[in-house]
């Protein structure tokens, strides 16, 4: 009987239920764009030079650190006001911020000023985007049944990969068919033009979405925490650190083994800027495939086993693709990228369900602010410029893969001795 009746709990309809998980498209498009156009944009805004990508990386480490206060602000909003309203706010800061990036004067009109209000720009961006990727993953987990958590969640990992590929495969057909001069005059412009468009239309479509039923139910009960964030750090703080860790390697993994992978394939002189762009549109093809696979395994096996594997394989395999990449043949740096884009891309959507189970619905949305949100600001916006640093203070071109393995190792401790999050496994233990 009990099983029924959770069973047969209130849900979302399928119509907001795909909104949610494709709207992620909008929101991973417009943050990655930075990082896979980051070589033109350092030409653009910073003035071209030796230091130019460092000092373009070094804008999108520093914005990063909005993120985690976006989070919080955006994490009270859905916690006391519900998932919807926060998902429309954070979507509109989005669309204003790509709208007047692709607005703003180039280095060679106003100087340094360019490479500055692109980082305020930046700044804006991120801190929308700290609440959307965990009020769209708590919505999706409140609105699937329990046999269903880690497929449907993944979806939103996947569709942040639709995003990327859209955004990668963009920067690669606008570099392909414009010569540089044109590129750095007004092309670089196009995809954020672009990105602008997509996040209007998804705001459009999220006004549309029904509320959560968990946030329904804890309207119902009267139990919407007055302080979220402090109902976090009060009930659930090794839920936080179980958080932490999870993210932290979700967030090398991705920020390093993927969006990292165009900039570091053109600076050590491996593959040109086109060549760079449409390998990791590959790349980014694959993890789409991967992402439901590794979500839809979880609910299996569950979520502790999975990430278990997952950050093993991540103490080893990071290594040797990034060595892999720096002097192999194309075709093994073709399956070299692909490996870490897989890896990542299943990290992430086994996280995605195992981060947000870590806690029940009420304060859900401040507890991953806390904790996924401040591991992707340490380990997500500064690791790709802290990968480049490394390799030109060492020489070593695996150094990217090195700082993948020191993560993996410090967090496997944690996910071995966790308690399982799946909710029907856990009810058997």
């Amino acid at each position: 009987m009990a099983a029924a009746r959770r069973l047969d709990q209130p849900r979302l309809s399928r119509t907001s239920m795909t909104i949610a998980a494709l709207s992620t498209i909008a929101e991973w498009y417009d943050f990655t764009l930075y990082l896979y156009f980051a070589t033109v944009l350092s030409r653009v805004f910073f003035g071209g030079g030796e230091r130019s990508l460092l000092a373009a990386l070094a804008g999108f480490a520093i914005s990063y650190g909005m993120r985690p206060l976006g989070a919080i602000v955006f994490g009270h909003i859905g916690d006391r006001l519900g998932r919807r309203h926060t998902m429309l706010l954070s979507m509109g800061f989005m669309t204003l911020a790509m709208l007047v990036t692709a607005m703003l004067p180039a280095y060679a009109r106003i100087g340094p000023s360019a490479g500055v209000l692109l980082l305020a720009l930046r700044c804006l961006m991120t801190f929308s985007v700290g609440g959307e990727y965990t009020s769209v993953v708590a919505y999706l987990l409140e609105g699937a049944h329990d046999h269903r958590r880690g497929l449907v969640t993944s979806f939103a990992s996947a569709a942040s990969e639709i995003g990327a590929l859209l955004a990668v495969a963009v920067s690669a057909l606008t570099v392909s068919l414009m010569s540089t001069s044109s590129l750095d005059a007004w092309g670089w412009r196009i995809p954020f033009f672009i990105g602008a468009a997509l996040a209007a239309g998804i705001w459009v479509a999220r006004s549309t979405m029904q509320e959560s039923p968990d946030f329904e139910r804890q309207k119902s009960n009267g139990t919407v925490p007055v302080a979220p964030l402090r109902h976090a750090l009060a009930h659930h703080r090794r839920a936080l650190w179980r958080t932490f860790a999870i993210s932290a390697l979700g967030s090398i993994t991705y920020y390093v083994g993927i969006t990292y992978v165009p900039a570091f394939l053109h600076s050590t002189g491996t593959l040109g800027e086109r060549n760079a762009l449409g390998l990791s549109t590959v790349a980014a093809a694959a993890v789409i495939v991967v992402t439901p696979l590794a979500g839809s395994l979880s609910d299996r096996v569950g979520r502790k086993p999975v990430l278990a594997v997952l950050a093993l394989a991540c103490t080893i395999l990071p290594l040797a693709m990034f060595g892999l990449m720096a002097r192999g043949s194309h075709v093994q740096i073709m399956l070299a990228a692909i490996v870490l884009a897989c890896v990542a891309g299943g990290v992430s959507a086994v996280g995605a369900p195992a981060t947000a189970e870590q806690f029940p619905g009420e304060g859900r949305l401040s507890g991953l602010a806390l904790g996924a949100t401040m591991a992707t600001a340490v380990f997500g916006g500064a690791t790709p410029f802290l990968a480049e640093l490394l390799i030109r203070l060492t020489g070593w071109p695996a150094a990217p893969g090195a700082m993948i393995a020191v993560i993996a190792i410090a967090v496997l401790p944690v996910l071995v001795t966790m308690p399982e999050t799946h909710p029907a496994l856990r009810r058997q233990t």
